[in-house]
């Protein structure tokens, strides 16, 4: 299905440099904020309590973030859950706090809230209270490390046997581009790194290399039946033949991306916000970091044509 169709390819490669200069200054940029800045991580790496209450009517959540923070409850993290009148509360790990009493505690806070607990539309209902620990925190920090690197050898392997090792390098170098850039721009602003953050950095991986696959299928396939072609110009004419695919799919996706970041609520914002970039970056890395570091690993016509060889007739 196309939308439209490129007659004239596209010189991608004339520019090559200039744009893989852009994304080494961005590349550099987001290694600098992540060393000097860090990561701002979430209850779940760094340890505290959730807590899910109920409401009989859809409270004031900023009244209640504000509540807390007031009892000396530093960046508490207040977001509905299910629906107007669910409320998932996150209270990160304090230095001395009892974690027993930490619920209790959130508790007394919530009723203080909105009428001052005098009207029972407004009281609160406990529905479960979690405790995360410290160490628990660490285990997920490592096992989210672990998974993205199983996720890049996986990849890797993938495109090795598919295509070869040029372009599974060249890809890898692409996405994991995506990944830190990513992490750079959570760095830079200090939003909130959590778990479905971390998924949809693992689903940025997959999708980029998606993108990535599609444009080096067509550069096999346009070596394969177009002769005279220098690389260059078998690169250029694969991005230009694959543009309107690449819009209707990243069109679409953002679409329903943007949806969650508007109407998502501040439970699905980041990870919304995540894939926002990830779509964004990894359409310009798949097109243009990992093709031009195809055609500098030196990737030619000969690499996917075998020549034919001339059968020798039997001398009598």
């Amino acid at each position: 299905m196309e939308f439209f169709r490129i007659r004239k390819d596209i010189p991608f490669m004339r520019h090559a440099l200039v744009f893989n200069i852009i994304s080494l200054i961005t590349f550099l940029a987001a290694v600098f904020f992540l060393a000097t800045k860090g990561l701002h991580f979430s209850v779940e790496f760094t340890g505290g309590t959730l807590l899910e209450v109920n409401y009989s009517q859809a409270p004031d959540l900023g009244k209640i973030r504000q509540q807390l923070e007031s009892d000396g409850f530093a960046d508490p993290q207040v977001q509905n859950f299910g629906s107007s009148r669910d409320v998932l509360i996150r209270v990160p790990l304090a230095k001395g706090a009892e974690s027993s009493k930490v619920g209790e505690q959130v508790m007394a806070s919530l009723l203080k809230v909105g009428a001052g607990g005098t009207a029972p539309a407004m009281t609160p209902q406990l529905k479960r209270v979690e405790f995360v620990g410290p160490q628990v925190g660490k285990e997920l920090a490592e096992d989210g490390a672990l998974a993205l690197l199983l996720v890049i050898i996986g990849i890797m392997l993938y495109l090795a046997f598919r295509f070869e090792w040029r372009f599974a390098v060249s890809a890898i170098i692409a996405n994991l581009h995506d990944v830190v850039i990513i992490l750079g721009f959570f760095a830079f602003f200090q939003w909130e790194f959590s778990l479905p953050v971390l998924a949809a950095v693992l689903a940025v991986l997959g999708y980029s290399v998606n993108e990535s696959v599609v444009v080096f299928d067509r550069v096999r396939e346009t070596f394969k039946k177009k002769r005279g072609l220098t690389t260059p110009q078998v690169l250029d004419h694969a991005i230009t033949s694959t543009i309107s695919r690449t819009i209707i799919t990243h069109g679409s996706t953002q679409m329903m991306v943007t949806s969650m970041l508007i109407f998502g609520g501040a439970a699905l914002h980041y990870f919304a916000l995540a894939l926002t970039i990830g779509i964004c970056f990894g359409i310009y890395s798949s097109v243009l970091v990992a093709s031009p570091l195809v055609m500098w690993m030196g990737v030619s016509r000969e690499q996917f044509v075998k020549p034919k060889v001339e059968k020798q007739e039997a001398v009598v």
